[in-house]
């Protein structure tokens, strides 16, 4: 599939933050509990006990977290990125869990080509969590993520929330992390969080509970799964980045024949989550 840029080529001219490295390295700390909590967000957000007889597809698969929850909840799998390190942590995850599996394919592909996704087929669920904003064309991808629904099928995303200006600093700050020198990166980082942390901190301390924000690096464990950490990296550096509100949302996909099932929005910085239906 030809792409007018090279995920390198992007990488080397600071256009675009290496996600599947940094997932590389959640994945030596990934366990049972994080697997088990990644089940459990999709069986909440699709209603569902299981995903037995149903394809599913993991649009911009990351750490394969997701493609391994729903193929142990018994969906039929198929994972792609545009990033390579993330589509070798997808086949780490199926080598370790699911050897030789027939019913979990993975390959490099990109979100932005509606011919590639029109070639997959149809699927029961598609998911994208937090991706298509990182796509530096938003707008076009999402609606290339309603191609292969099935009728009836549901379409799980998540995309960050318009918070106005306060986005608008922020598509500036990961910007310029993905412009530093390497051993600048994690200082950046560090630097960018630091109100953030030294807010909550101070906040536990009034509450009068100080070993709140300890447990709350040392207990970590987001919807996602990663590490705190690695989740801060993720963050200050993921570019390009991109954002919509739920309202926006729920209009555009309106205009697509999808209709909301369930919204969850975040009310900040964090992703608003959406299910929608394809009407047959």
């Amino acid at each position: 599939m030809d792409q007018p840029h090279s995920h390198a080529s992007e990488v080397a001219s600071a256009e675009r933050f290496e996600f599947g490295r940094n997932w590389k390295r959640f994945l030596r700390k990934l366990d049972e509990p994080r697997i088990r909590t990644a089940e459990q967000s999709l069986r909440e957000m699709l209603d569902v006990q299981d995903l037995k007889g149903k394809r599913f597809l993991d649009i911009g698969c990351g750490s394969g977290l997701f493609s391994l929850a729903a193929r142990r909840l018994g969906a039929t799998v198929h994972s792609f990125d545009y990033d390579p390190d993330s589509v070798a942590c997808a086949m780490y995850l199926r080598d370790r869990f699911f050897p030789g599996d027939e019913q979990w394919t993975i390959e490099e592909g990109s979100a932005l080509d509606p011919e590639y996704l029109r070639g997959l087929g149809s699927f029961d669920v598609v998911y994208a969590w937090g991706v298509l904003h990182h796509t530096g064309s938003m707008w076009p991808a999402l609606e290339n993520a309603t191609i292969p629904v099935a009728p009836g099928g549901k379409l799980f995303i998540a995309i960050y929330n318009d918070c106005g200006e306060e986005s608008e600093r922020w598509v500036r700050i990961k910007k310029r992390y993905c412009e530093l020198p390497a051993p600048l990166k994690p200082v950046y980082a560090a630097a960018a969080m630091a109100p953030y942390e030294a807010r909550e901190a101070v906040g536990s301390l009034l509450r009068g509970r100080p070993s709140a924000y300890i447990h709350s690096w040392t207990r970590y464990s987001g919807r996602r799964g990663m590490s705190r950490w690695r989740d801060i990296i993720d963050w200050v550096g993921g570019y390009p980045y991109e954002y919509a509100s739920t309202e926006a949302m729920v209009d555009f996909f309106r205009k697509l024949g999808l209709e909301p099932v369930k919204t969850l929005p975040t009310g900040g910085l964090g992703c608003n989550e959406l299910v929608l239906e394809k009407q047959a």
